[in-house]
């Protein structure tokens, strides 16, 4: 069932609830009037007819006569007098009696001394005292309303009509403004179709941001973004990729056709096989860098955290470069104000940091002719920073905004060599755990790298 049918259905249901409600009510309010004012009719019926009977003397065969003629047309009052010590003055129709005045009656109507009022099946009752001569009457009036009855049979068919022809307005109405209202939801989704793969620059536009549809174009244009985003940087990544990994291994295979091209001397053997390591290295540390970054695409919520000491992770960064770059000199400085060594521990995870840190220490080592690395650290207001720095042959300022795309290499890849990946990775690491990373460079001068991750718990 779609959204606008629902939304009728349920503007129906409504105003079903509220005109039965209303129906309800009124058909109420309407016995109890109808009630009431019968019983007032019928006490003035026996008002009237005991007025007659004592003021006017009219004999009893000539109201008798009256009464027999009105009942053929109308619900006439049948009216009966009595003393109070229950003898019969006079009846409209003794035959009839639909009151059947029993001295108990009689008595209670006498004790009361107000109206009684009472049903006999379906006869409306009333009986009272009459004053006469300074003498007390009894007078008994009864009748069936049939006019009231009738009005409120037309009342229930009318009401009930009302409320059937309202409940399908409402639906008619609330379907028409419902499929106004969404009009936009299905313009939009039109416009969503149109969008594939092939152009996924497509924008939803045309919509005030003021309002929910608008909120929700911007929503659907911003996870856009990201999917055109997502599908560039993967084209982007799988041509890099594809183009990082055959110059290696072509290198690779170029150098063992050469060696097999005919019979060589062990020197020359012994050549072709540090060359092929070369190769065979460099693959091997662009395809670690590349599972590195594909690591840091994993969702956040699923990458293993724990308290890790920052300052441990750099000493194992350092022995690991060290330990494969003997010629490199990396100079760990602790600058904690503090005895509460606790200030260097955060929710993080370890691998990661070390590879990030491991990548800007041979990066500030490659780049500088001492090939030194200054590693400084201090924890303040409930964040770590490490700064990373060289005195080598720094960064462009153009190439700054460029520097942490995977496989961007500026200017300076002339001096080593490299694949592009490092700085990237490092970045995404770093937002793993909620830190920023920035940089400062000045040409032939030297880089900082400027890392700030916040302590957490």
């Amino acid at each position: 069932m779609k959204i606008k049918t629902k939304i009728a259905l349920r503007y129906s249901i409504v105003t079903a609830i509220l005109m039965a409600i209303f129906a309800t009510v009124i058909y109420l309010v309407t016995v109890h009037d109808r009630e009431v004012e019968f019983y007032d009719n019928l006490y003035r019926e026996g008002v009237s007819k005991a007025n007659l009977f004592f003021e006017a003397k009219a004999s009893p065969e000539a109201m008798h006569s009256i009464y027999k003629n009105n009942i053929e047309y109308i619900d006439e009052v049948e009216v009966a007098i009595y003393d109070i010590a229950a003898d019969l003055l006079y009846h409209d129709a003794k035959d009839i009696d639909i009151v059947k005045e029993t001295p108990e009656l009689i008595q209670n109507i006498v004790e009361n001394k107000k109206n009684t009022k009472f049903y006999v099946g379906k006869y409306q009752a009333v009986g009272f005292l009459f004053n006469h001569n300074n003498s007390h009457y009894v007078v008994t009036a009864a009748a069936y309303d049939g006019y009231g009855y009738n009005k409120l049979h037309k009342l229930i068919i009318n009401l009930v009509t009302l409320t059937i022809v309202s409940i399908l307005i409402s639906f008619i109405l609330g379907y028409f403004l419902a499929r106004r209202a969404l009009k936009p939801v299905s313009d939009i989704s039109g416009k969503m179709k149109n969008i594939t793969a092939n152009n996924l620059n497509l924008r939803i536009l045309g919509y005030s941001d003021h309002d929910e549809f608008g909120e929700l174009a911007a929503s659907f244009n911003k996870a856009l973004d990201i999917i055109e985003s997502s599908f560039e940087s993967q084209k982007m990544f799988v041509s890099n990729t594809s183009h990082e990994l055959r110059t290696p291994l072509a290198t690779l295979v170029g150098e063992i056709d050469f060696a097999l091209l005919k019979e060589r001397t062990i020197e020359e053997y012994i050549d072709t096989l540090r060359n092929s390591k070369h190769d065979a290295t460099r693959l091997i540390k662009l395809v670690n860098g590349l599972l590195d970054l594909a690591k840091t695409g994993y969702n956040e919520n699923k990458i293993s955290m724990s308290a890790v000491r920052i300052d441990e992770i750099v000493l194992d960064a350092r022995t690991d470069v060290l330990k494969a770059n003997p010629e490199y000199r990396i100079d760990v400085q602790f600058m904690q104000s503090g005895e509460d060594d606790t200030e260097l521990i955060i929710l993080g995870n370890a691998y990661l940091l070390k590879t990030a840190f491991i990548n800007l220490m041979e990066n500030n080592c490659k780049f500088s002719e001492n090939k030194t690395s200054i590693v400084s650290m201090f924890s303040e207001n409930g964040v770590i920073d490490i700064n990373f720095t060289d005195t080598g042959v720094g960064i462009n300022r153009e190439e700054l905004k460029n520097i942490f795309k995977p496989f961007y290499r500026g200017k300076n890849k002339e001096f080593v060599d490299g694949n592009g990946i490092g700085l990237a990775l490092v970045e995404k690491v770093v937002k793993i755990h909620k830190g920023k990373i920035k940089v400062d460079s000045v040409i032939n001068m030297g880089t900082i790298f400027k890392i700030e991750i916040p302590i957490e718990r």
